[in-house]
């Protein structure tokens, strides 16, 4: 599937938001390929009738489609339960591999995981990016979005997770302050911006944090840009609070936990999914609290996919460790078997209502945001495709 660069005229003109027009219908408990309507729980706040964005779902008839199967591969820390969650749309070896090579070597030139080449490369997460962006084969637009999750990636392992690499809760909070000014840059008196720049030039993680920005930037609309900033303010937050509970000792109750998965999540590199594609959804729409909300429990569900399959790596650690499963079996008193199972119900009830709201919104809603919404949903199957497979968390 060959898109590069080129924007989304019609609904009609582009393959995968005529996907999300058509509304196909399934059936069992894989999600399908495409986005279909469901019965809608109306949610607190929202009116109880059809107004606005989104309204004309009911007046669409589906077309019917035969359901798709995906198979369940188990994690090393045993099986994850079945998830719904759209198959992969596509599987490009060739174009991982060239991913991979490349994010590899950018790695190497600005600093990040040093003598660990080679563990990253297995990590392969240049497969990530063919899986979760599948509406462009373009590499240099992939790679950008590329050294942006890995150099957020970078910050999570050297400043909170690794202690090995440097990481220390204690200095948590003001090195997070000056990762973000890599990501939406500090303007100082010319007196200080010397030091501000000594410290971009001598922190590998603030080196691969500007040159990704620096990179996206070339595809990004400025409004694109400002998002991705405010994604990564609200991800560096996340960061923090984790930091807070760990230094603590404290296990945060299930409702805390999920209020800090939807800022410390997949968001910032799901947000750049239109300008990988070469398109821009307007503000108006992104904004609107319906997407935000559809768009976040997307986000969110995702990054549940890697609390399950990152269980074992994240057990072998020192100190406090926080997933999902974890957390739930902390407050419900369960076994860690019954926290697998129930965290898999969270994520599965998150996907049902990105379906449903993000079916109704694409009726509605610009080409732009039909398109981004089935963009949304490709990365939510890609996602669930590369933790299944990667090294990073499976067993040999």
């Amino acid at each position: 599937m060959s898109l590069l660069s080129r924007a989304f005229s019609t609904a009609a003109t582009h393959e995968l938001a005529g996907l999300v027009t058509a509304l196909l219908a399934h059936q069992g408990h894989t999600a399908p390929a495409t986005l279909t309507p469901l019965p809608r729980r109306v949610p607190a706040g929202f009116p109880a009738g059809p107004t606005g964005l989104g309204t004309s779902a009911a007046r669409i008839s589906p077309a019917a489609a035969p359901p798709r199967t995906q198979a369940v591969r188990p994690a090393s820390s045993g099986p994850v339960p079945p998830l719904y969650c759209p198959p992969a749309v596509r599987d490009d070896p060739a174009l991982a591999k060239e991913l991979n090579d490349r994010l590899v070597a950018w790695a190497d030139d600005v600093g990040i995981y040093p003598g660990r080449s080679e563990e990253l490369r297995a990590t392969d997460f240049g497969r990530m990016l063919m899986l979760v962006h599948p509406d462009t084969d373009d590499p240099d637009r992939l790679l950008a979005a590329g050294k942006c999750g890995l150099a957020e990636w970078a910050a999570d392992d050297h400043y909170c997770d690794d202690e090995s690499a440097g990481a220390d809760p204690r200095a948590l909070g003001p090195r997070l302050c000056v990762a973000n000014a890599a990501v939406d840059p500090a303007h100082l008196p010319l007196r200080y911006a010397p030091e501000l720049e000594r410290a971009m030039r001598d922190d590998p993680v603030l080196t691969a944090l500007r040159s990704a920005v620096e990179h996206i930037a070339r595809y990004a609309a400025p409004a694109q840009l400002g998002r991705l900033a405010h994604e990564m303010a609200a991800l560096f937050a996340g960061f923090n609070a984790e930091a807070g509970w760990r230094t603590a000792g404290r296990v945060p109750p299930v409702w805390e936990y999920l209020v800090n998965r939807q800022c410390n999540s997949f968001l910032p590199m799901v947000t750049l999914v239109d300008a990988v594609g070469g398109y821009e959804v307007p503000a108006a729409e992104y904004y609107d609290p319906r997407v935000r909300r559809a768009f976040s429990m997307a986000c969110t569900a995702a990054t549940l996919v890697n609390d399950l399959y990152s269980m074992a790596r994240e057990s072998a650690g020192p100190g406090l460790e926080f997933n999902l499963p974890t957390v739930i079996a902390a407050e419900e008193k369960c076994t860690l078997e019954e926290a697998v199972r129930r965290s898999a119900l969270v994520h599965d009830e998150l996907v049902h209502s990105f379906e449903a709201e993000a079916a109704a919104l694409a009726a509605d809603g610009s080409p732009a945001l039909r398109r981004f919404l089935v963009g949304t949903w490709g990365w939510l199957g890609g996602n669930r495709e590369w933790h299944s497979t990667t090294p990073r968390y499976n067993a040999a």
